[in-house]
């Protein structure tokens, strides 16, 4: 108080004109330009709106279309389902592909030395079930094999075909003018073959484990606790 009873009219005029520019300063920073930012962004939305409106009513307008490729879609699935691989899981559908190939080789006289299931692999809606399998005959038996495999009621595609050629030890056969002919060559044919089946959607084993648990904890079976009990010493 005493510094301000020392100010002139003039010095008092220019601290008071230098408060009130201070308070609109603050009131600028934290009412104006805040309000006027929340302006501008609510004018911007609602010269948008008219273009969400817009393209929301295109989509509706789509309805009738979007729903007649959905059952499209449906029908298409429904018919791929006579050409996947039988079972409800993917070990039941391996074993149904590997009796199909093995059904193929034995009809066209090809020799199936050794199959291995390989890991599955999701694809989204379907799962594939890769076999591997080596066969040895001829080069007409193991074409007759392919020829089968690609031509199945199942959808089976051949992912992988490793041939390897050894000739067969004896006399060459001989043509009717009695010139000799090449021998008969023996294929050892790696193939990877794979099938399809739907997925099965993934059940949670922990959360089915922690229902069938009982509530009072796990018991200790009974040879374990009478192991456990003290015992009274024996009298002589």
């Amino acid at each position: 108080m005493t510094i301000w009873r020392r100010l002139s009219k003039r010095e008092k005029g220019l601290v008071a004109l230098g408060f009130v520019i201070l308070l609109l300063l603050i009131g600028r920073a934290l009412v104006y330009d805040p309000l006027v930012a929340r302006m501008r962004r609510t004018a911007e939305q609602l010269e948008l709106e008219p273009q969400r409106l817009e393209k929301n009513l295109r989509y509706i307008n789509r309805k009738p279309e979007i729903m007649a490729n959905l059952d499209k879609a449906r029908a298409d699935l429904k018919t791929l389902e006579p050409l996947l691989l039988t079972g409800d899981t993917p070990s039941v559908s391996a074993s149904d592909l590997q009796r199909t190939v093995q059904e193929f080789a034995s009809r066209g006289g090809t020799q199936v030395v050794s199959t291995r299931v390989l890991n599955a692999e999701s694809l989204g809606t379907f799962t594939r079930i890769p076999i591997q399998l080596e066969v040895s005959g001829l080069i007409d038996q193991v074409a007759g094999l392919i020829q089968g495999i690609e031509s199945a009621p199942k959808l089976l595609v051949i992912n992988e075909i490793n041939i390897r050629s050894f000739a067969i030890v004896g006399a060459p056969p001989r043509r009717p003018d009695g010139t000799s002919a090449l021998p008969p060559q023996n294929l050892r044919v790696s193939l990877t073959v794979s099938g399809y089946i739907r997925s099965q959607p993934v059940v949670k084993e922990s959360a089915a484990g922690a229902a069938k648990a009982p509530a009072g904890g796990v018991k200790a079976s009974p040879g374990l606790e009478s192991d456990l009990r003290p015992r009274r010493p024996r009298e002589e």
